[in-house]
């Protein structure tokens, strides 16, 4: 087999070198085949890589592509594990792919799908993807996919330094607080509360128009400090007075109350609204204050989780579409 492929390859070679890029796809589909039915899963993840960058790099975006698919069916096939040399190989292919390329998008949807199936727990994709697909779209300067890859991600530096050139590049001076506030209430929706702290303090230190801190110049900034120092302590009444205190702040925004009920909901045990009435937000902390949050009568009812959405930045002053968090 090994000198039967060493000349298929041989034969590639010559048709890429003579232009004859048809026929090289169709030589790369043969052995990838044979690589598969042996079940040489690592051959095959080499081939298809070489494959598909060689296409790609001659602007033979489709048959590149092709190939680039067919990688990934060896990844979840093989129930190949993540690691950073696979994310790479993945990513390296997204790299050269156009942003116009249709296939781009499918490609790296099945190839975040593959690591959801080797690794489950990772219901939104493994954050070594995501990781490394932020820092791509950060350099492509694509600041909304960057940002939705690395909240799903746990590299909260990096996000905080390409938030901070979100901001001054395209966001207003008066959204300075938003751009993190938002990010910072995201991540513990996603219950990721330790990369929410780095985000915090690594912007708060490196954006060149927030003072040293805390305390801050702007509430809301306060307002997540002391957020994030009352997750230690658990405690319903100390949530309860900030969320007061800060009503003000957090007005500036809808969404927030939507993600500070799903904050209450997983880290300071406040039950789900049962109504969009009722005292809204606020209401249903005053009454877990109060203890009157539970009621036998709705002890089978199913809790519906509040969705976390990305809007672009905070007051989405542009024209750019929304991204959906899983």
């Amino acid at each position: 087999m090994a000198a039967g492929v060493q000349r298929v390859l041989a034969k590639c070679q010559k048709c890429i070198d003579s232009g004859n890029f048809y026929e090289a796809h169709q030589m790369y589909r043969t052995l990838y085949f044979r690589y598969s039915s042996a079940k040489k899963y690592n051959e095959a993840i080499e081939l298809l890589h070489t494959g598909s960058k060689t296409l790609l790099q001659h602007q033979q975006i489709g048959s590149g592509s092709d190939l680039a698919l067919l990688l990934v069916d060896v990844l979840s096939n093989g129930k190949v594990p993540v690691t950073d040399d696979t994310a790479d190989k993945v990513v390296d292919l997204l790299r050269i792919m156009d942003n116009d390329c249709q296939d781009r998008h499918a490609y790296l949807n099945a190839a975040l799908r593959w690591t959801i199936k080797v690794e489950p727990q990772c219901k939104a994709g493994h954050p070594v993807l995501h990781k490394k697909c932020g820092m791509l779209f950060w350099q492509e300067k694509n600041y909304v996919q960057a940002r939705y890859h690395y909240l799903h991600s746990s590299d909260g530096k990096n996000l905080a330094t390409m938030l901070v050139e979100y901001h001054t590049t395209l966001g207003y001076p008066s959204e300075v607080d938003l751009f993190i506030a938002q990010t910072v209430l995201q991540f513990l929706c996603l219950q990721n509360k330790d990369t929410a702290h780095v985000v915090f303090v690594s912007y708060t230190k490196q954006h060149p128009d927030v003072e040293e801190g805390p305390p801050y110049y702007r509430p809301l900034l306060n307002f997540i400090w002391f957020l994030l120092l009352a997750l230690e302590g658990g405690k319903l009444a100390v949530f309860g007075v900030l969320c007061d205190k800060y009503q003000e702040s957090i007005n500036r925004d809808p969404s927030y109350k939507e993600y500070l009920d799903k904050i209450g909901q997983l880290f300071f045990g406040v039950p789900p609204p049962r109504t969009q009435t009722q005292g809204g937000f606020f209401g249903n902390i005053i009454q877990s204050l109060l203890g009157g949050g539970d009621d036998d009568d709705d002890s089978s009812s199913t809790t519906a989780q509040t969705p976390v959405r990305t809007p672009i930045t905070p007051s989405e002053p542009r024209n750019e579409s929304q991204v959906e968090l899983d």
